[in-house]
């Protein structure tokens, strides 16, 4: 059974960092990109960041510069460093994970449960 479970998630103010992390279990890690997609209310899901099985990155325009993906193979886990959160970075955030890549949600194989991030002003 394919787990992803995301942890790290909460409140904090604008300015501050959060580091989010997703374990995953119950496929092969290291053949996967994965990912993070975050959902504020009344908006679509979109798009964070992703990182394919061999280390490259892509992220949204919004933010690039802020936001750091990562991921250790021998933990199964992928990681989301935020620095400098905004307001409107607040949502609810899915970590995803596809055998072809993410950058589209078409290509996402499976999803976590998603963790709340609410970033005060």
């Amino acid at each position: 059974q394919v787990q992803l479970v995301e942890s790290g998630g909460g409140l904090v103010q604008a300015g501050g960092s959060l580091r989010l992390s997703c374990a995953t279990s119950g496929y092969i890690f290291t053949d996967n990109a994965m990912g993070w997609y975050r959902q504020a209310p009344g908006k679509q899901r979109e798009l964070v960041a992703s990182i394919t099985n061999t280390g490259g990155t892509h992220y949204g325009d919004s933010v690039k510069g802020r936001f750091t993906i990562s991921r250790d193979n021998a933990k199964n886990t992928v990681y989301l460093q935020m620095n400098s959160l905004k307001p409107e970075d607040t949502g609810v955030y899915y970590c995803a994970a596809g055998r072809f890549g993410i950058i589209t949600q078409r290509g996402v194989g499976y999803w976590g449960q998603g963790t709340q991030v609410t970033v005060s002003s």
